[in-house]
Parts: structure tokens; C-alpha cells; sequence
């Protein structure tokens, strides 16, 4: 098989998980490559620890199993880290974005890496900035793309335009904001 990336998204009920899990599916298969992209279900309530998935491939993918080692893990919300174990299963070489106005460095003591590359942006801030509401699902897939490059920005902004329009026809603030939310995030995210 092509290469496939596997990505675990964490975050709790109500920052959009899954949401950005499917909207990344639509655009990138929009993009022509095969995708999965399905959340996990369980006691699903506000603020209760939630986890969506998504696989991308260049060829047909046919595995149809939870992602239990994902190159790449995005993590919606920093209280997690210490209750769970946000890096299960991440390769040496594996990526990890996380919400939060801690530096990478800071995370990366944080949560004991060595190797991995740490990506982190403050996503809620940028949708309260952009949004009016820190639901960091949107930005946090700006940061993605720019920490993975699994496709080319304008092309994904292209595509999530596209369907952020069919969404909310009648809300053309909400496509607005969650457009530049991506863009900032994009523009804002700092690795090492």
C-alpha cells in the first residue's frame, strides 16, 4: 500500500472531535485520496474525554479497525495530557499537535518525549478570536495541515470552503470565521 497515515484525534464532548474528523475526511477525498474518518463511541456528554480517527491513503485502504498506532495525534485539549495517554502507540518519528499556548518544548518535558515531533498552537484562542467561541475544531485542522502537509494549503482551504458552503448556505459568518481560524492556525502553529 501507498503510504497511509493514520491520526488519532483526542479532545472531550463538545470542541468539535469528530466534526473535524469528518470535515478533514470530506476535503481530503474531495482531494482524491481514499479516506476513513469515524469517531469512537462511548458515554458521549459534554466534556467527557472523547476520540475520532481518521486513515489516508494514496490507494484503497482496507483496514477497518481502530487506529492503535497513529503517525499523527491532535489533541483539542491540553487537560488530557497526564489523564491520558496521548502518545499510545506514536511511533519515534510520529507527529503531535496540541492546543495549547505552552511551547513545544514545554510539552515535550511535559509529557516525557524524546523523539516525535511537537507541534502546538492556541487553537481555543484563535476561535474565540475568529468564532466568538473556543471550539478549536477548525483551527486545530489548520495546524494539522501545516505540521503534516498532507495536502497543499490552498487546495484544502479550497475544498473546506466548498464545504463549509453547503453547510451553513445561510451563515456566511461561520464559513468566514472558521476560514481564518484554519488560516491563523495555520499561519500561527510552532514545532520542533
Amino acid at each position: 500500500m501507498a503510504r497511509l497515515v493514520e491520526i488519532r484525534w483526542h479532545g472531550r464532548g463538545g470542541q468539535g472531535v469528530k466534526t473535524a474528523a469528518l470535515l478533514l475526511a470530506e476535503a481530503v477525498a474531495a482531494a482524491g485520496k481514499f479516506i476513513q474518518g469515524f469517531p469512537e463511541y462511548g458515554p458521549e456528554r459534554m466534556g467527557a474525554p472523547v476520540l475520532a480517527f481518521n486513515r489516508i491513503s494514496d490507494e484503497p485502504i482496507t483496514i477497518h479497525s481502530h487506529v492503535k498506532e497513529p503517525g499523527v495525534v491532535v489533541v483539542m485539549d491540553p487537560t488530557l495530557i497526564g489523564s491520558v495517554d496521548v502518545t499510545e502507540g506514536l511511533p519515534e518519528d510520529g507527529v503531535i499537535v496540541i492546543n495549547t499556548s505552552e511551547s513545544p518544548q514545554k510539552i515535550r518535558g511535559k509529557l516525557g518525549l524524546c523523539g516525535r515531533k511537537v507541534y502546538t498552537v492556541d487553537a481555543s484562542q484563535i476561535a474565540l478570536g475568529t468564532l466568538g467561541q473556543a471550539i478549536p475544531n477548525t483551527p486545530m485542522m489548520g495546524a494539522l495541515i501545516r505540521a503534516t502537509g498532507l495536502i497543499g494549503f490552498d487546495r484544502f482551504m479550497d475544498l473546506v470552503q466548498g464545504l463549509l458552503a453547503e453547510k451553513f448556505k445561510s451563515k456566511p459568518e461561520v464559513i468566514k470565521g472558521n476560514l481564518q481560524a484554519i488560516e491563523r492556525a495555520y499561519q500561527e502553529v510552532t514545532g520542533e
